[in-house]
């Protein structure tokens, strides 16, 4: 199994790192991606790959913290993609339901950072919250030129997911598909597998049976087991095609056997 989206760098994993990355081991977890949200948390995400061999990092500047971005910031970005466990651009993208940051300070930064990824040939992991159409229309004027896009806890609808899907892009799927009646669980009975992701966005949106917790890498297992449960199939062939996905979209592997 394969958490795609975590945050293993945040305070909240202060004195547990480590440990956090041994229970992810023990259920099954062999790789964690650890996405940076802005500069500090994109040097601890990169410093955290090259501790553990499980772990790949992200850099980038999310939506909340665009007015941070200026060019000496995107020059630190460019040289963290060159290191070696650096495996896309992320997390990136739009958020108009906080407004932490200006909207059309928002759309520039995310330009910037889709042409860095164009540049560095790393794919993109987005953040759209309130924003999807505005998010789509950027997106679209990169969509040939990027290596790939994941749209991050997809809260879509079918539609919008297919607009995902026509521009050869991923969506993934954490915690809220365990919940009882959520739009997300809805939604993964109906997406082909093959265009799917799973992740926790650990400590935030813990899945059951542990909502209302510290979420963990360790609980993608749950993510799992329920979208097994909702296409009626083994977690067995849940694992096998997502994880090989997973591993496809972040250049984890080149080519696969059987």
């Amino acid at each position: 199994m394969i958490d795609s989206h975590c945050h293993l760098d945040f305070d909240k994993f202060d004195g547990q790192r480590d440990e956090a990355v041994k229970s992810a081991a023990s259920e099954g977890v062999h790789t964690i991606i650890n996405i940076g949200v802005d500069l500090a948390s994109s040097l601890r995400s990169v410093e955290l790959s090259e501790q553990h061999d499980s772990v790949y990092a992200t850099v980038g500047v999310h939506p909340h913290d665009a007015k941070t971005f200026d060019d000496c910031l995107f020059d630190q970005l460019r040289q963290l993609c060159a290191r070696k466990k650096v495996v896309a651009v992320g997390e990136i993208g739009l958020d108009f339901y906080r407004d932490h940051s200006p909207r059309d300070v928002q759309r520039v930064v995310f330009q910037r950072q889709l042409e860095l990824a164009v540049e560095t040939k790393l794919p993109v992991v987005i953040h759209t919250r309130e924003a999807f159409d505005d998010t789509m229309a950027i997106l679209t004027e990169y969509a040939s030129q990027l290596t790939g896009a994941v749209f991050h806890c997809f809260l879509g609808d079918a539609a919008e997911a297919d607009r995902v899907f026509d521009l050869g892009f991923l969506i993934s799927f954490g915690g809220i598909i365990t919940f009882k009646n959520s739009e997300m669980s809805r939604l993964a009975v109906e997406v082909p597998l093959e265009k799917v992701i799973l992740e926790t966005d650990a400590p935030y949106l813990t899945p059951m049976p542990h909502r209302g917790k510290t979420n963990y890498p360790a609980y993608v297992r749950f993510v799992y087991e329920k979208l097994a449960e909702l296409k009626q199939i083994s977690v067995a062939e849940v694992e096998k095609t997502v994880d090989r996905t997973c591993q496809k979209f972040f250049g984890l592997v080149e080519t696969f056997g059987g």
